[in-house]
């Protein structure tokens, strides 16, 4: 259960309606503080509709994190919008693999994308080995912006434990457990 209560549109001043367009528990906790979680919000939609990431690979990110910290809100909604962008069930238990040591067969950007994100998310920085890796397949540009996902959906998962944040039902079946629920094997 919750640390907070959760509020609805109906609990909020009109000023702050518009911030619950997507009426799901981290944002009904969040609403708590209207300034923090319009800029929240805001930096979220960067990530999503700007930044120049792959989309797929943005939601691998995102689900290495979710999985990595044992996050079942940030994993679960990630499963489901992964999804949507184009990550598969094959992608999803390399994620898991890869996080247990084992070698996949996912492409080298892949494999670096998300050793630099379980070492960020672990030990608070990227190694330099992963790190020049990365100048293999990224820009400036790109790897500032993964390091900004990640260091972004680190602080997420963090908010979701600390409030005690609960899974809505209609993402239930998209929680993890060795296999996550909603991947086949």
């Amino acid at each position: 259960m919750a640390r907070v209560p959760y509020l609805n549109r109906d609990d909020l001043p009109d000023s702050s309606k518009d911030l619950l367009t997507r009426e799901i528990n981290l944002y009904r906790a969040m609403i708590h503080s209207p300034e923090g979680t319009r800029s929240f919000q805001k930096f979220a939609n960067w990530i999503r509709f700007d930044s120049k990431l792959d989309p797929r690979l943005r939601e691998m990110v995102i689900l290495q994190v979710g999985h990595l910290v044992g996050s079942a809100y940030e994993y679960s909604h990630h499963v489901k919008i992964g999804k949507e962008f184009g990550v598969t069930d094959r992608d999803i238990r390399c994620i898991i693999e890869e996080t247990a040591g084992r070698s996949t067969a996912l492409p080298d950007l892949e494999r670096t994308v998300l050793r630099a994100t379980r070492e960020m998310t672990s030990g608070l920085r990227v190694e330099t080995t992963t790190f020049e890796a990365l100048r293999n397949h990224f820009d400036h540009e790109h790897i500032v912006e993964l390091m900004l996902i990640v260091s972004f959906y680190n602080g997420v998962v963090r908010f979701l434990e600390s409030l005690a944040i609960d899974v809505e039902p209609e993402y239930e079946p998209y929680r993890g457990g060795d296999l996550p629920a909603g991947v086949t094997a």
